[in-house]
């Protein structure tokens, strides 16, 4: 995934920026998110990736699924994309622009998943908490998952803190064998 990622940085520092220009972070955010997941069809996927098609060909082809959600910018993104047979890589550039534009709004994404529901009050305390530490407004997201037995996992950007009892056991087995 490291060689996807590099290949969709430029495109996503580009579009990042285009979109800065104009002030038009969020409307750039919702259509590269429609695109990406244009992308992300399987029947999509095949009609972009064959090899009967010109780029443009291809390109006019999403742009006309995505309909009128995609502005004249965005479209020229996509036209690039597809002359340079990197269409592909929407979804990671969706992720790049997505994180420049969290760290433009000194925000971070914070996902906790834990073995059961988390409280309000609990959320509310992590929340604060991460707040105080990361120094950015913090959005948090809850996810159960019941293989975890107990605990929780919170990814914040780059930074992942396993606090399950699966975690804390591999640790301690880890411990035991060195």
């Amino acid at each position: 995934m490291a060689e996807l990622s590099t290949l969709a940085r430029p495109y996503a520092k580009a579009a990042f920026q285009a979109a800065a220009d104009v002030g038009a972070l969020q409307a750039w955010s919702d259509m590269l998110v429609t695109a990406s997941e244009v992308t992300l069809n399987e029947d999509m996927a095949k009609v972009l990736s064959h090899p009967g098609l010109t780029g443009q060909q291809q390109a006019q082809t999403l742009i006309d699924v995505c309909g009128d959600t995609l502005n004249e910018s965005v479209q020229n993104l996509i036209s690039v994309l597809a002359e340079n047979k990197r269409v592909s890589l929407l979804p990671q550039i969706l992720e790049q622009f997505e994180h420049l534009k969290a760290e433009l709004e000194k925000a971070v994404d914070v996902e906790i998943i834990s073995a059961f529901e988390v409280s309000d009050e609990s959320k509310q305390k992590l929340t604060d908490a991460l707040k105080a530490k990361l120094a950015k407004d913090v959005r948090v997201t809850t996810t159960v998952d019941s293989t975890l037995v107990g605990g929780a996992i919170i990814r914040a950007g780059d930074m992942v803190i396993d606090g399950t009892v699966r975690g804390k056991l591999a640790k301690l087995a880890e411990a035991m064998n060195s």
